[in-house]
């Protein structure tokens, strides 16, 4: 009876142990000195990232700023990031976009989705925020060190932050 009663809470309590991936969120911003219009007439751009982002080599795309278009972008220090735009509103300084096929060398996520606003910031010039939520590299319940929540989490900052401070060098000349 006591190995009965042993195995029932083992069985029960299996599904609590064996969870999968949690999202990730990620959200940097930073204030650039300049007003919203200028701001999104270089960030706005789907297929400009090559031309403010430091870790981009280049990028190839397609669709211009509709809704489903796609770009593929090289990063300098390898690898390609393939991505589908699913909105696009010039009005509201806004667009959101999705991986559309993992490279783990070049970032360690298994999917992720991420949005780029630009708002008039309180003090003067452009809040500019760019955000997102990712799954990790390796989605098991043991990942391996390099594609596990912390790397996936850090990977997508840095690329997030680096970005936004070469759009804020490319703007203010700093």
């Amino acid at each position: 009876m006591r190995k009965l009663l042993g195995l029932f809470v083992l069985l029960i309590s299996a599904p609590a142990l064996a969870h999968g991936p949690t999202p990730i969120k990620v959200d940097e911003s930073i204030v650039v000195a300049a007003d919203p219009k200028t701001v999104w007439a270089i960030a706005g751009k789907f297929d400009g990232l090559a031309n403010w982002h430091p870790d981009v080599q280049s990028v190839k795309a397609k669709g211009g700023d509709a809704a489903g278009a796609e770009r593929e972008i090289t990063l300098k220090k390898g690898g390609v990031l393939k991505e589908g735009l699913d909105e696009y509103d010039a009005g509201a300084f806004k667009y959101s976009y999705r991986m559309s096929d993992p490279d783990l060398d070049a970032m360690p996520a298994s999917s992720y989705s991420a949005t780029l606003t630009i708002e008039p910031a309180a003090g003067g010039g452009s809040q500019v925020r760019w955000y997102g939520r990712l799954y990790r590299g390796d989605t098991s319940n043991e990942p391996p060190e390099n594609l596990n929540d912390a790397a996936a989490r850090a990977a997508m900052s840095t690329f997030l932050r680096n970005g936004l401070q070469g759009l804020k060098k490319k703007i203010e000349g700093k």
